[in-house]
């Protein structure tokens, strides 16, 4: 049983050689840990103090790839290397290495397929914005009350080769869509964070985090739950279009209806336009279930793969 933390980082070599040093490298029920870095273009000293601290394997982009595509690399380059489990850090020091046991348990015991070490939004220092993504994520996309934006994370090997990353921007909130639409079990376990006082890697500055953020929650939503989404716009202007029609129906019964057909175009063009999102939400889920077939697809070309080369 090999278990490989994967650990992306850009400009992390204040805080790299901590992070190496806290995991542990033996565990219950595992015959070996090895450390994976990819080094998302860092202009710093990142990967010779990846080395010198004795990661097993440094990956480098040739240039900024950003969060998710590096998350991507490193989840493959671990499957590719033998991993029957793989943690995935980061190198900020953010999260407590020591508990990667515990976080690998429930994988071990054959309880969960992924388990997120949820830092139960107490510490980390942009919890605000945390809470809104957590809320969008679990009311909006249907997903359990998670802790949707940590990236401590435990994968199977089976779940890391089944999940897809729709995103360039972060990979947290798009991987446990993936996750539940392939019917992955997902367990979350509470692990104290710690709190990170330099300027976040990712949050560069909080109005463009937020239109990133947000967007790529949106275009997720619209990717993994397209009745849901098209269909809540769909009751809105529905219900809208309808006001204006019972206001003129009312007006016509009590002998004043004249002069007040505008309330007639404005509540049937709400209601079309009700109707054109519904018929959205039919379509995107249609090309849902392609999708999903192409995602089986290419879990079948990976195992192929993999076998291949053994």
């Amino acid at each position: 049983m090999k278990l490989i933390v994967t650990i992306p980082c850009y400009n992390e070599a204040d805080t790299l050689a901590a992070v190496i040093h806290e995991i542990p490298r033996t565990l219950p029920g595992v015959d070996s840990v090895e450390v994976l870095i990819v080094d998302d273009g860092s202009t710093d000293n990142t990967v010779a103090v990846a080395r010198a601290a004795g990661a097993d394997h440094v990956l480098s982009n040739m240039h900024n790839a950003g969060l998710a595509r590096s998350f991507q690399r490193a989840l493959w380059a671990a499957v590719e290397r033998g991993a029957d489990i793989i943690v995935n850090t980061d190198g900020d020091n953010h999260y407590d290495q020591s508990k990667i046991g515990d976080l690998i348990k429930p994988i071990l015991e054959q309880r969960a397929d992924i388990v997120i070490g949820s830092r139960k939004l107490m510490q980390t220092k942009n919890r605000f914005l945390n809470k809104v993504g957590s809320f969008v994520m679990t009311k909006w996309a249907g997903l359990p009350k998670y802790d949707v934006s940590t990236g401590f994370r435990a994968y199977s090997r089976e779940a890391a080769l089944k999940l897809s990353v729709y995103s360039t921007h972060t990979y947290v909130h798009t991987t446990l869509l993936s996750a539940q639409d392939q019917g992955l079990a997902m367990l979350e376990l509470p692990i104290a964070d710690r709190k990170v006082e330099r300027p976040s890697r990712l949050i560069k500055n909080v109005p463009s985090h937020i239109w990133k953020a947000g967007w790529n929650i949106v275009r997720n939503i619209v990717i993994f739950r397209p009745l849901r989404f098209f269909g809540l716009i769909g009751i809105v202007l529905t219900t809208v279009g309808m006001i204006p029609l019972i206001r003129f129906f009312y007006l016509y019964l009590m002998g004043n209806g004249s002069g007040h057909l505008q309330s007639i175009v404005i509540g049937v063009m709400f209601i079309l336009l009700g109707y054109i999102n519904l018929v959205l939400g039919l379509l995107g889920s249609a090309i849902g279930w392609h999708r999903k077939v192409t995602e089986e697809v290419l879990y079948r070309v990976k195992k192929l793969e993999l076998q291949s080369r053994q």
